[in-house]
């Protein structure tokens, strides 16, 4: 069976994703000490105070999100829903052969972030979010992972591919 190109740049995006996630996450594991109730855990200042890595363990969603649901809902939420969805956006990328590069790029990166962080969820009950941005007092992110940066890349991709199109429609 001889695979596409395309099919080839969709699964080498998606491997490629899920191993720099998963490795990074490995060695945060190992070399940075967790936060845990009391504990504010090692904080690794990579510029000032602005980059910071450390290591939480995320029970919930995006930032905390719906780590408070009880357990049936947390499997319903966190893990058969982004299942589904992951696997209806592959179906997607899959059979419409009219998306550009960018776009499967995006989707695949998406796709990537996902299939890793429910990996997690999975594996160990949890995500492990590492890195902290501090720019000023109001803008700053939650602490996020490579899989969540993955996402949130490929879905700032899709944003400036639809309006690029909607640009060159009118």
């Amino acid at each position: 069976m001889k695979l596409s190109k395309r099919l080839v740049y969709i699964i080498l995006v998606i491997v490629i994703t899920i191993t720099v996630d998963q490795v990074s996450k490995v060695l945060v594991r190992t070399n940075i000490e967790p936060r845990t109730g009391t504990s504010i855990g090692e904080q690794i200042s990579l510029i000032g105070d602005n980059f910071i890595m450390m290591n939480v363990e995320n029970e919930g969603a995006f930032l905390g999100m719906g780590s408070d649901l009880n357990p049936t809902l947390r499997i319903i939420f966190l893990l058969i829903l982004p299942i589904l969805v992951l696997g209806f956006v592959l179906r997607y990328i899959l059979k419409d052969k009219t998306l550009d590069n960018w776009s499967l790029f995006a989707f695949a990166s998406i796709i990537g972030g996902g299939i890793a962080n429910v990996f997690d969820r999975i594996v160990y009950g949890s995500v492990t979010d590492f890195f902290y941005i501090k720019l000023t007092d109001l803008l700053r992110t939650g602490i996020f992972n490579v899989a969540d940066l993955s996402v949130t890349t490929g879905m700032i991709i899709l944003v400036f591919i639809s309006f690029r199109k909607k640009k060159n429609i009118e």
